[in-house]
């Protein structure tokens, strides 16, 4: 007999907190279970198994990122809107580390969850919005949120694994950055489509 009141956002939601607990790749549908107070074979009524309870990980955290990235934007331009989205952006990894990791991770996603899921969409927006009011156009667009999305993640994995040992702190580091960033966004360098070096 499934528990009730049990549903499929309660079991993502209980497998999303297992993941910043233990880690993304750590999480069994057994350890979900125990979790909610159920038998396993009671959480397939509402997902069908650990790759399609990633993929709702994954698109709760788009959902959750995306919303705490347009709180911290909202009437931001400029550096202040960069500066905004990258903070909130590396908040979100360090308080939420399994649920930011299946954001960044290859997973298989149901086409349908997928097609109705606003989080991706809205990230898209928001980031190609704030990159439009530096005056940038495609392919510059899709160039410059490629490079943002390197930087952020790169930074935030690279701290999360304790890659930072120097003893200038990395927020010292992640603020030149951010200034580094803005600067270049400023300066965007011509394109040289065609150029294959």
């Amino acid at each position: 007999m499934v528990r009730a009141g049990l549903t499929a956002e309660r079991v993502t939601i209980a497998g999303a907190d297992l993941a910043d607990e233990v880690g993304l790749d750590q999480i069994t549908m057994s350890q979900v279970a125990r979790r909610l107070g159920v038998k396993d074979a009671s959480l397939y009524t509402h997902v069908r198994g650990l790759e399609d309870l990633r993929g709702r990980i994954a698109l709760l955290a788009a959902d959750e990122k995306t919303i705490r990235i347009a709180e911290a934007t909202a009437g931001r331009s400029g550096r202040d809107a960069l500066v905004a989205f990258a903070n909130a952006w590396r908040e979100y990894a360090h308080r939420h580390p399994g649920r930011y990791m299946a954001t960044q991770t290859p997973i298989q996603i149901d086409p349908e969850l997928a097609a109705n899921a606003p989080g991706p969409r809205r990230a898209a927006e928001l980031t190609y919005g704030m990159l439009r009011g530096y005056g940038l156009a495609e392919p510059d667009l899709t160039d410059a949120v490629r490079l943002l999305r390197s930087t952020f993640h790169g930074f935030v994995a690279l701290e999360a694994a304790g890659g930072f040992a120097h003893q200038r702190s990395p927020q010292q580091s992640w603020v030149r950055a951010l200034d580094a960033l803005h600067a270049l966004l400023e300066h965007w360098p011509p394109s040289r489509e065609g150029d294959s070096s």
